[in-house]
């Protein structure tokens, strides 16, 4: 068995992982931007409606997640870095890919919150077209990448936290175990605990994205992400930069397991 998957098995397999990832746990995704949102949970639409948006998350899942995979394992076997510093290895290829995911993510995610907390008003099982179609006629193609740069701001330190953590953490169980690799379960497991250390820590990044892809204010495309930081520390206080923190480490740490625990799985199938 060959301990590099190919670039189409990295593919296929990071698309089945975001896929049955996103789709699972979305109800959590949605409490957690609604959480966020500056118009407050329950005007967000509180418990209801928990899987407005889903749309934009079929459309985009597999794409995003297929181009992160495809990117992290090229990078991370056909490194010329020193295997003594592996980790590095493992933070520069978990960003890269990220950067490369994001072009198809972010567009996915600025629909997504906007139908998640009816930005557009209550739009039903078309929330995601709508919320398209209104972003388009308000903000024009632009509008699509609304936020992209906190988004990569976001996911560079969270991916720098959870993928050589994942690593070290499989290195680890294995020599425990005794052997050379893991299970997909055993994997699903370092993913997890990975995937809720490193979502906790980059939280208030998080809420920041969330509040930036939802502001639809005439000239707020101007606004840096430092202005929106001072707002919100400034009005509502440190505590609302940590706004959805448990929906968050708990939908991450889950998801974790699913996202790179179905990757594992998959890879396993395709290389027998």
């Amino acid at each position: 068995m060959s301990s590099q998957p190919t670039f189409t098995q990295s593919l296929l397999a990071g698309a089945a992982a975001g896929t049955a990832t996103d789709l699972l746990f979305f109800p959590i995704d949605t409490i957690k931007t609604r959480l966020q949102s500056a118009q407050g949970f329950i005007r967000a639409g509180g418990f209801r409606g928990v899987y407005q948006g889903i749309g934009s998350v079929v459309v985009g899942s597999a794409p995003g997640a297929a181009i992160f995979f495809a990117v992290y394992d090229n990078l991370k076997h056909n490194s010329p870095i020193p295997q003594h510093l592996e980790p590095v290895t493992h933070i520069i290829a978990a960003s890269v890919a990220e950067v490369a995911a994001c072009v198809v993510r972010v567009p996915t995610e600025v629909i997504k919150t906007r139908s998640q907390t009816s930005t557009f008003g209550k739009t039903g099982a078309l929330s995601s077209l709508i919320a398209a179609q209104k972003t388009f006629e308000t903000q024009g193609f632009r509008g699509f990448y609304r936020g992209f740069g906190i988004t990569v701001l976001r996911e560079i330190p969270f991916t720098s936290i959870q993928f050589p953590l994942y690593e070290i953490f499989k290195i680890q169980l294995a020599k425990r175990l005794g052997r050379k690799s893991l299970y997909a379960h055993e994997a699903a497991i370092c993913g997890s605990i990975a995937g809720g250390i490193a979502a906790a820590g980059t939280t208030p990044l998080d809420v920041l994205k969330t509040r930036i892809m939802l502001d639809t204010r005439t000239g707020a495309v101007q606004r840096s992400f430092i202005s929106y930081f001072k707002e919100i520390y400034q009005t509502e206080g440190v505590k609302a930069l940590f706004s959805g923190v448990v929906p968050r480490t708990l939908w991450i740490s889950a998801g974790g397991a699913v996202f790179l625990g179905v990757y594992e799985w998959t890879i396993g199938l395709q290389k027998y």
